[in-house]
């Protein structure tokens, strides 16, 4: 075995002993095997959905990753036997290759709820392993709650929301591709679909349409991309994070909650913290739980100093927190 495999064989026991909640008997859970970035290869992730490998090359000249392909899949085949299908996704020519198998799993499970997925679909699998706990959070938390899911994606935060009794659960995301996949996530759950609550559009535009409308919800869900353009705004959450939550704050009814999630790798923890800070100055906005992002995807060992900007006090780039809202009109819920 290359020393290459061993660091792989490393991270997979970890897996197997710190993450096995995670590990499924059914073969349909979806983990995170090894975090290339945080675990000693920059080049490589290595994630698990159902019977499907999926190998996430990044950086084309990391000859380590690239040249131990075959030996990788040889070694999670004979790990992991039950699976059937192998995919690689290349980030830097956008290229998705089945390298194994075939008919690769188009769903998972996780937490009770099944998520449809679209493993050739982009160059990610369509389903965020990292807000695993935001999912959990959510679906415990929000019975009985209206919710806006906003870069709603797949819509896996707004399928835990509904799952967990929300009242109202309204999608919204730029890309219908997206949006109909996530419909498909509540039809295989068995779950009413009324195209009415997975609505596309424009960030800027749908809020401020909703706003015109005097919609107020108990949750809003603000999950952004890292940077976008449309003729109706723009934004890099490096910088413009913090305006976004002022966008959505004459959304959320008194009481409510702000689901806030900044993954910019290179925003500390303490400087977003201190920004969220600035913001709760005016006494109508509380600083919540702190969301911690799954061991799977922290790693064996978290190598900070590797990292552009320290995390802490959250332990990932990906930093989640709850906001609570309060309003000087205190109005409640119309959803």
């Amino acid at each position: 075995m290359s020393e290459f495999v061993s660091i792989l064989q490393n991270a997979l026991r970890f897996r197997a002993s710190d993450c096995a909640n995670y590990f499924s008997e059914s073969h349909d859970s979806a983990l995170r095997l090894f975090n290339g970035f945080l675990e000693g290869c920059p080049g490589l992730v290595v994630e698990l959905y159902g019977s499907t490998l999926v190998l996430f090359i990044n950086d084309p000249a990391d000859e380590i990753a690239g040249g131990f392909i075959p030996e990788m899949v040889d070694y999670y085949r004979v790990n992991l036997p039950w699976l059937k299908s192998g995919i690689l996704k290349n980030r830097s020519t956008g290229k998705n290759q089945l390298i194994f198998g075939s008919d690769p799993d188009k769903k998972i499970r996780e937490n009770g709820i099944w998520y449809a997925i679209d493993l050739f679909q982009h160059q990610d699998s369509t389903f965020y392993l990292d807000t695993r706990f935001l999912r959990y959070w959510v679906k415990d938390n929000l019975a009985g709650k209206s919710v806006l899911n906003t870069f709603a994606y797949t819509c896996s935060l707004g399928a835990a929301a509904f799952c967990g009794g929300a009242s109202k659960v309204l999608n919204t995301d730029l890309d219908q591709y997206f949006l109909n996949l996530g419909m498909r996530t509540f039809r295989i759950n068995g779950w009413q679909v009324n195209s009415s609550d997975f609505l596309a559009g424009d960030f800027f535009k749908t809020a401020a349409g909703l706003k015109r409308k005097g919609s107020l919800f108990d949750c809003i869900i603000l999950d952004p991309p890292l940077f976008s353009v449309t003729k109706n705004g723009r934004f890099d959450l490096n910088y413009d994070y913090y305006k976004l939550i002022n966008k959505i704050r004459p959304l959320v009814a008194h009481g409510g909650v702000i689901l806030a999630v900044n993954n910019a790798i290179f925003v500390s923890g303490k400087d977003h913290m201190r920004w969220l800070q600035d913001l709760c100055a005016d006494g109508f906005l509380e600083i919540g739980d702190i969301i911690p992002v799954p061991p799977d995807i922290t790693g064996l060992v978290s190598y900070y100093g590797t990292l552009p900007a320290d995390p802490y006090p959250f332990n990932h780039s990906t930093k989640m927190i709850v906001l609570k809202v309060l309003r000087k009109d205190k109005r409640t819920s119309n959803q």
